[in-house]
């Protein structure tokens, strides 16, 4: 009988993967669901056994089974695993991805699952920590803070009751690695947290998942059921946010634990010292715990021979946006943003030229073509006034609006604003006001520049285009450097990169126009 491999991922499901595998029963083949490779563009993405081996086919519906079956489809793709896109991957956290099934104990075990639990409980805390100390693992989240020195911190902190906390609120635009993770691969995130209570002296784990992740809240909950044997004494509980983004904040998170309002706690004292129910708790992303098997199983060091700078391992990397080839690409940290849109990305899907890459997320930089040599590097991104976040790129062609985009910035941040800082709170709606007069002067926005406020009404003279935007620029710098944590600090992020790369969509000189007048 016909083997045949569906992904029962979220974004699978909704390009219809249901509706195909129930195809493939009925034409009486063996249907497995397992996770997804990585290549939305190619969902429903079915593999078939053969013949000729492991044949890929996608995307597919259910009316192109038959001729699948027949070896008559035109989608046939080749053997997934050397396809383009998979090949020149370095896979770890997502080497299982594609190949097993989500919730099969004996699949995760003949892949290599277990391995770093076993090796943490040989090594004993100090040891553990030494590895993930080694592997120069950073925080997946976006902040890229050192693991090993979190874990540290936690571990010499006083107390018998400690935490460990996951945080799976992954609520920026572009970003699917945690969901993926969460929906096809469970038992490593488990088997990652126990590791992580082993070596700081925590009992407990709590995974703090979005309620918009129906699916990932599923999957989780079954796993710890299944993994409770292999991870005693260690418990893990899933608690489903509300899906403010705010909560993606270690602090605001820690409240929405412990059943208060989702809201920034000045700092400090710090999580690791006085977290959760104020104790001494570890939290990291869900890449980031989802990192340490790997480690333990095969050692930090060869962990750490992959990578660029500071940046070590490998880092999940999710394209989206007008991108032909959307999906999750895992790689050492060092190959250039370039490589990623063009290379591996194929460039627009409307085939139209790049006018920017947003990366990091709704609060990222935008970057024009000119910093595609940039090398995809905590510290490289800094540099260059970005940052990478949560590793998604969204992909704009030349039609996109650059003001518009930092107007979006702007009243994303006071929508999700949790209230507590005045440069955020306050900040992000002026902002707005004063980014929706600019746009007004130079004709991209409907209404007229009288009808919109005057933020100082005693003055006489309305102020002119560039007095505006020095204001912005002002407004930005405070928010950045005034507001508690990273909402309201890094929205100034797209806002001055629009400003600074495409002046033209605001109304001012473009620089080259600048230099030729």
């Amino acid at each position: 009988m016909t083997v045949v491999r569906i992904s029962d991922d979220a974004a699978a499901l909704a390009c219809g993967a249901n509706a195909v595998a129930a195809a493939f029963l009925k034409a009486g083949c063996t249907v497995e669901r397992v996770s997804s490779w990585g290549m939305h563009w190619l969902e429903p993405l079915a593999e078939i056994d053969g013949p000729n081996g492991k044949i890929g086919f996608g995307p597919l519906n259910p009316e192109d089974v038959a001729s699948v079956l027949a070896g008559t489809s035109d989608k046939a793709i080749g053997t997934i695993a050397e396809h383009p896109f998979i090949a020149r991957q370095q896979r770890f956290t997502f080497a299982r991805a594609g190949k097993t099934r989500p919730l099969s104990l004996e699949d995760y075990a003949a892949t290599g699952g277990w391995a770093g639990l076993k090796r943490a409980r040989e090594l004993g805390p100090d040891a553990t920590i030494a590895e993930v100390t080694t592997s120069g693992l950073r925080g997946r989240g976006g902040a890229g803070f050192p693991a090993g020195i979190k874990w540290t911190t936690v571990a010499k902190a006083a107390g018998p009751v400690k935490y460990i906390v996951c945080n799976a609120d992954e609520g920026d635009s572009a970003t699917f690695a945690d969901r993926m993770v969460m929906e096809g691969d469970p038992f490593m995130l488990i088997e990652g947290m126990a590791i992580a209570g082993h070596a700081v002296g925590a009992g407990k784990g709590y995974i703090y998942v979005r309620s918009e992740y129906p699916h990932a809240i599923a999957k989780l909950n079954a796993a710890i059921a299944l993994a409770v044997p292999r991870i005693a004494p260690f418990e893990v509980e899933v608690r489903v946010g509300a899906g403010a983004y705010v909560c993606g904040e270690e602090t605001s998170l820690l409240n929405s634990l412990e059943g208060k309002r989702g809201e920034v706690r000045a700092k400090p004292p710090l999580p690791a010292l006085e977290g959760l129910f104020g104790k001494p708790t570890v939290v990291n992303n869900v890449l980031t715990l989802a990192a340490v098997p790997w480690i333990l199983a095969n050692g930090g060091a060869a962990y750490a021979e992959v990578g660029f700078g500071r940046s070590r391992g490998t880092m999940p990397i999710q394209l989206a946006g007008n991108v032909k080839h959307g999906g999750l690409f895992e790689v050492g940290f060092g190959v250039t943003l370039g490589e990623l849109v063009f290379d591996i990305g194929g460039g627009t899907a409307t085939g139209r030229p790049v006018r920017a890459v947003q990366v990091g997320g709704p609060l990222g930089a935008y970057h024009p073509p000119a910093d595609f040599h940039l090398p995809f590097d905590y510290e490289a991104f800094s540099s260059a006034d970005g940052l990478i976040g949560h590793a998604g790129l969204t992909v704009f062609d030349e039609t996109a609006d650059m003001s518009a985009q930092a107007r979006f910035a702007m009243s994303f941040c006071a929508a999700e604003s949790c209230g507590k800082c005045t440069p955020c709170r306050i900040g992000s709606t002026r902002g707005v006001e004063l980014i929706d007069r600019i746009r007004a002067r130079s004709g991209r926005q409907a209404d007229k520049v009288e009808a919109l406020p005057q933020m100082h009404n005693a003055r006489k003279a309305p102020r002119t285009l560039a007095e505006d935007v020095t204001l912005l620029e002002d407004l930005c710098e405070t928010m950045k450097f005034g507001s508690l944590c990273a909402l309201g600090g890094f929205t100034p992020y797209p806002v001055l990169s629009a400003l600074k790369h495409w002046p033209e969509d605001f109304g001012l000189a473009a620089p080259e126009q600048e230099a030729a007048e």
